[in-house]
């Protein structure tokens, strides 16, 4: 198949699950073409069958705010009719499914009909999508795809919930490449941050509010009262700088270290001992699933998607959001004692090879062609 994939080049959880699948698709022989305003943060090696089209925006002076969404419609239709792409996959409804829809009306002009999967991820849904500036445009890109998809079972209700929906909404669960996140001995790493040896815990975010990064200190600052304990805190966005401040008013700086972005994130996993998730709201929990990939059991909020991942007692452990005191009796619960720690440590690496790329690429390679096969079925049958 020749497949198109819009998204976000973000380190965002819509943006790396769209870039992953792509990379994916493309081993397993389709060729795949990336359209989006800059190069995706993990499209970083060549395939013969991936490509890349940047959408150059235009800073023509009439205009206060650049017109995206028009811009990306025009790609896509250039894109299409020129490569042939033969399925149209976005990710993220705003602006990317109602840009899809412009593009496809375009491409009928020219005989070209194209159908388009939009997968829903979250924050599309949840935040963004009940604006109701947005609401409209966004009920009615969704009811005009040819096949929609959501990350999770929550995720799939919430649409329903907030929008008028009349498509079938598929799930297909966030994924996870275990060729990658795996644990991986770094003894040198894990020396150099805990020279001691600390127990290490993580927390990966965007650093938005939804994420709650400050519970992740004040869990922290229980848990460090109890046990000998390092904090990495992995990532940016606005809410580090308060997560900075609290550090310091908590006094706890010595035992916390602020990484910012970072790539080979799994390395980082591979040293760590508990993975903290406190978020608001989270469609799948995405970051959670790579912890466990990697060895690290859970302390998370029952957000969303999360009870669908995280299994209570035997991954982790979920509390409802805001619980501080509840996370860290259940945080010191795995850490204190080793015997356990590590049965925790299995029972996560044992449930994320549920989530497997194997296992969940057919689903979206059948999903294809099923989709495929009603649109040709379709338009031969408008022909007559």
């Amino acid at each position: 198949m020749k497949i198109g994939i819009v998204c976000y080049p973000t380190f965002g959880g819509s943006g790396v699950v769209a870039t992953e699948l792509g990379k994916a698709l493309a081993d397993n022989g389709h060729q795949v073409h990336f359209i989006t305003y800059s190069q995706p943060a993990r499209l970083d090696f060549f395939s013969e069958n991936l490509y890349y089209h940047e959408v150059s925006v235009s800073q023509y002076p009439l205009f206060d705010y650049p017109p995206y969404e028009l811009v990306l419609a025009s790609k896509l239709v250039d894109v299409v009719r020129f490569e042939g792409l033969e399925l149209l996959h976005v990710h993220y409804a705003i602006p990317h499914a109602s840009a899809a829809f412009m593009a496809k009306q375009i491409l009928a002009t020219y005989g070209i009909h194209i159908p388009v999967v939009t997968t829903l991820h979250g924050t599309d849904i949840t935040l963004v999508g009940k604006d109701v500036t947005f609401k409209p445009v966004v009920t009615f890109s969704i009811n005009q795809s040819d096949g929609v998809t959501a990350v999770s079972e929550h995720l799939r209700e919430a649409t329903y919930s907030h929008f008028e929906i009349e498509k079938d909404i598929k799930v297909i669960p966030n994924f996870i490449d275990l060729e990658r996140f795996s644990h991986k001995r770094k003894d040198h790493f894990k020396k150099a941050i805990a020279p001691m040896d600390e127990r290490i815990l993580v927390h990966t975010s965007n650093f938005r509010k939804v994420k709650r990064a400050a519970d992740v200190m004040r869990i922290f600052k229980k848990v460090l009262e109890k046990i000998p304990s390092k904090l990495l805190m992995v990532g940016d966005g606005p809410d580090r700088v308060n997560c900075e401040q609290l550090c310091r008013e908590l006094g706890i700086c010595d035992s916390v270290r602020f990484l910012g972005k970072q790539d080979a994130v799994e390395e980082i996993l591979s040293v760590a001992d508990l993975f903290l998730m406190p978020s608001e709201s989270e469609s799948f929990g995405l970051a959670a699933l790579e912890a466990m990939a990697c060895k690290v059991p859970v302390i998370s909020s029952n957000a969303g998607g999360l009870p669908e991942l995280n299994v209570q007692g035997v991954t982790g452990f979920l509390s409802d959001i805001g619980d501080v005191e509840e996370m860290s009796k259940n945080a010191i619960y795995i850490l204190e004692d080793n015997e356990r720690l590590n049965a925790f440590k299995e029972s996560a690496l044992a449930r994320a090879k549920e989530f497997d790329l194997s296992l969940i690429l057919p689903q979206y390679e059948s999903f294809y062609r099923e989709i495929l096969e009603s649109n040709n079925s379709k338009h031969l049958a408008a022909s007559y």
